[in-house]
């Protein structure tokens, strides 16, 4: 079967997370992404652990050609320039300036290439008082206010995923395929900007919006009281999460599950508003109960009486799943060179134009192939045949 994108030609010039990533999830719909890598080492991803083809790099480079173009030399940039002619998209997350300086901005090429969607990935966006500062995710994280939901603030954590640069990635994406969408009407192409700032403020609309109407800042607590989640561990440490939100019958089943169902008429916990007034109290009861036996034991329980209620789980267990491997999460991918690997498949699934996944090139990896698929020599950029 055809996939959703295929035909669809895209030019990546990015490095580490969020164009990268907005690149692999186009290519996992079917488009054809040529990744251009700088001298000597290409991506700095790619050695973020050992090697130069490191499991960061392929979590969110797959599906890709690889070519490695020195864009200060003259037959690099021209190589460049002529993927960009013949692409439908491009994607890249330089700091602000840098594309116009290599001939490479927006106005420079889409006067050869109207139909072109041009995709910008920043630290803060285009313009504005913040537009020379460094942009890295941690720093789109804080300075969204994402960080603040996740974290104590009076005793602040990094978290452990780099969200602000995953989110430019689906929002760049987004973009895109908005672009790609008019282009069918008007015939030409456009600018996408999406920048770690202006996705994290938008991926936080739901605590952004109740902070516009009541004027109460938000903090981690403030969700988890109204929505009435908890996470609790049981004898041997191990955690697991509880999702009561809005129906009764969830707080009624849970009461049954832990067989305290007098607490039904404790004025303290006898509505829902009581409930989050008193959590604390709550909790401390729910606490003296799940500590008395296994994880395993209570979420069976809770299913029972069809609580929202899972295990929190880590990696290994994620991936150890039985629903996980049902989705087909947890796939393999070859590459004839690096051999097999286990990956993330894509998280969205398609009736009639599948998603493919597939291995990340090696560094350089298809430059004769791309050379003489644009009319030049293989030996165009060094002088000596490449591969």
């Amino acid at each position: 079967m055809v996939a959703a994108l295929e035909g669809i030609r895209i030019v990546e010039f990015a490095n580490y997370v969020a164009g990268p990533y907005a690149g692999m999830l186009l290519a996992d719909l079917g488009a054809e992404v040529t990744k251009v890598e700088q001298p000597p080492h290409g991506d700095p991803f790619r050695s973020w652990e050992t090697g130069n083809y490191s499991s960061t790099f392929y979590s969110v480079n797959r599906n890709k050609r690889s070519i490695m173009l020195d864009l200060r030399s003259p037959h690099g940039l021209d190589v460049a320039r002529n993927l960009v002619s013949r692409a439908d998209v491009l994607i890249e997350n330089s700091r602000v300036g840098a594309m116009d300086r290599l001939g490479l901005g927006y106005e420079q090429v889409s006067q050869k290439n109207p139909r072109l969607v041009y995709c910008s990935i920043t630290g803060y966006g285009p313009t504005g008082p913040y537009v020379d500062r460094p942009g890295y995710d941690t720093l789109g994280q804080a300075m969204s206010g994402l960080l603040s939901l996740v974290t104590d603030v009076d005793d602040p954590q990094p978290i452990g995923i780099s969200l602000s640069d995953h989110l430019g990635g689906v929002f760049g994406c987004y973009g895109i395929l908005a672009g790609l969408a008019a282009r069918e009407r008007t015939g030409r192409g456009q600018r996408v900007d999406t920048s770690l700032l202006q996705a994290s403020v938008a991926f936080t609309a739901e605590n952004m919006t109740r902070y516009l109407e009541t004027g109460q800042v938000p903090a981690r607590a403030t969700r988890v009281r109204s929505a009435q989640v908890f996470a609790f561990r049981d004898q041997a440490g191990a955690p697991f999460v509880i999702h009561l939100s809005s129906p009764e019958k969830f707080w009624l089943g849970l009461l049954k599950a832990v067989g305290r169902t007098e607490l039904s008429d404790d004025p303290r916990f006898a509505t829902r508003a009581a409930r989050q007034k008193n959590r604390e109290a709550l909790v401390e009861i729910l606490n003296a109960s799940f500590e008395t036996g296994t994880r395993d034991e209570w979420l069976t329980r809770l299913r029972a009486e069809d609580v929202p209620a899972g295990p929190l789980n880590t990696m290994d267990e994620v991936a150890a799943d039985p629903q996980v491997q049902h989705l087909g999460m947890i796939q393999e991918v070859t590459h004839p060179q690096q051999g097999t690997m286990r990956v993330v498949g894509s998280g969205i699934k398609l009736g009639s134009t599948p998603t493919v996944i597939g291995p990340a090139p090696v560094l350089n990896e298809h430059c004769a192939e791309i050379l003489e698929g644009l009319g030049y020599s293989a030996d165009f950029l060094t002088g000596e045949p490449v591969g």
